[in-house]
Order: C-alpha cells, then sequence, then structure tokens
C-alpha cells in the first residue's frame, strides 16, 4: 500500500471516530427534554455529513494536487555523457570500473526513496569517473495513478529526454517532485513544459510524447524484466520483481548503507 493510500484510509478512520463519537453522545441524551434531544440528533446528523463531505473533498484536492502545476526543473549540474540503448539510459564514462543498471517507476514511493537516500552519491561517482549507470526506466504501477498510465508516459518521456542530452535533469526533477501513488500524474503538457524548462527545444520532443514514441518498446521490454528469474525477489507476497532493484554483474545488490563504496572501492 502506497503513502497516499496509507493517509487516506487514516483520514477516513478519524472521521469515522468522530462520527461515531457525537453518535454516541446522542444516544447518551435519555435525560434531556424532547426539545435539547432534537437539537442534538440534528446537530449530529449536520455534523456527520460535514464529516464526509470533507474527506471527499480532501481525499479530491489530494488526487489532484498535480493539477495544473508546473514540475520545478531540477539543478543538477553534470557534463557526463549519457546515451540510450533502446529503453535503457547509460550515464557516465562509459570506460568506468563499475557498471550498475538501475529499474525504477517513476511513480513508485519506495524508487523516490532510493533516489532521495543514494541520488547524490550516485551522480558524485558517475561524475568522477568512477560508476555507469544503466538505468531502465520501468513503468510498472500502470494502474496507480487516476488517471492509469502515469508510469508509462513518464518513461517514455525520460527516453525522449536522453535523445536530447537531458536525461539525468529530466529524471531527477520527476523524482524530486514525484506525484502521489493513486493520485493524478503529470499531463503530456506538464512533461512537455518541464523539457522545455530543461532547453529542450525542438519539436521531436513533444511529438514523442504526445504519440507515446517508446510505449510499445517500454512495455514489450517490461514484460521480459518482470518474467526474468535473475530479477526476481522474496517480498510480502511471495517471490517476484520489485522496484527499486539495482544489479551488478547480473546479481542483485543488496542496499545496504554503504553499497555504493563496496562496489566503487573494487574498481570491479
Amino acid at each position: 500500500m502506497g503513502g497516499a493510500e496509507r493517509n487516506a484510509r487514516k483520514r477516513r478512520q478519524q472521521q469515522q471516530q468522530q462520527g461515531k463519537n457525537v453518535v454516541a453522545q446522542a444516544r447518551g441524551s435519555a435525560g434531556m427534554s424532547d426539545g435539547k434531544r432534537i437539537g442534538l440528533i440534528v446537530g449530529v446528523v449536520v455534523l456527520v455529513a460535514a464529516v464526509v463531505v470533507g474527506g471527499v473533498l480532501w481525499t479530491n484536492a489530494s488526487k489532484n494536487e498535480t493539477e495544473g502545476q508546473q514540475i520545478p526543473a531540477a539543478q543538477t549540474q553534470s557534463d557526463v555523457p549519457e546515451k540510450r540503448e533502446g529503453v535503457v539510459v547509460e550515464t557516465g564514462d562509459q570506460d568506468a570500473p563499475t557498471t550498475i543498471d538501475i529499474y525504477a517507476d517513476f511513480l513508485c514511493p519506495a524508487c523516490g526513496s532510493f533516489y532521495e537516500r543514494f541520488g547524490d552519491q550516485i551522480q558524485q561517482k558517475i561524475d568522477d569517473g568512477s560508476l555507469l549507470v544503466r538505468t531502465h526506466p520501468v513503468p510498472m504501477l500502470m494502474e496507480a495513478s487516476d488517471p492509469p498510465g502515469y508510469s508509462l508516459d513518464a518513461a517514455n518521456a525520460s527516453l525522449l529526454a536522453a535523445d536530447e542530452g537531458k536525461f539525468t535533469e529530466f529524471h531527477d526533477s520527476l523524482f524530486q517532485n514525484q506525484p502521489a501513488e493513486g493520485g493524478r500524474g503529470y499531463s503530456d503538457d506538464q512533461l512537455i513544459q518541464l523539457g522545455r524548462d530543461l532547453g529542450i527545444e525542438g519539436d521531436a520532443f513533444a511529438q514523442g510524447i504526445r504519440n507515446g514514441k517508446y510505449e510499445d518498446q517500454l512495455t514489450s521490454e517490461f514484460e521480459k524484466t518482470a518474467n526474468n528469474p535473475d530479477l526476481m525477489q522474496e517480498g510480502p507476497r511471495g517471490k517476484g520483481f520489485s522496484t527499486p532493484t539495482v544489479t551488478h554483474q547480473g546479481e542483485i545488490v543488496q542496499l545496504t548503507d554503504n553499497w555504493i563504496d563496496q562496489l566503487t572501492s573494487g574498481n570491479s
């Protein structure tokens, strides 16, 4: 369950408890006069209705908080090479002594936490030439946005940004301003405007977003990834693929506090 869903459930539970409290108070009003009792019951009905309406308005506002919002452009400063190979983006020196593969979904809260925790360290290793990163944008949470499909839209847009040499900035912008799981993602227009703000001026970027240029490739590759036994791990629902997943030399990396230093210190 994502953070947005947990918060919404908690809010509903609080609202339900408020309603129960006032109903209990009404039931305990046997000693009141008829007029006072009727007034209390009316007040309970009004309060319960207000709680329900307030909950609906809060939920809708939370789900639609990205609507009309300009995505702030990340201030990432990096001059390292970027290269798109199919639906994988390679960032860093091709001769770097260590290479890792990162599988991530732009809507995945755990992926957002991963980049918040390790993003600066990864970028530092890329910049100093000790690490080459192969990023696999994964459209796994297709049904976890409202409307569905933001995971695929964002992945497609990131590959188009890579074609323009702006993958790192675009990637960081989306994670730094990640929409809530279960809520509204960013629209085509918002993704296009982010590209413009990052200096992408040609029409190919916008056209590629609107016509879903890489969506079929992303979907096909994700089916292979999700069924790759080498990428499966044990989880609460059994063994399967999840994000974020990091691999090195074909082996899944355990994301301990110092995993980056452990990999790069051996120059393997």
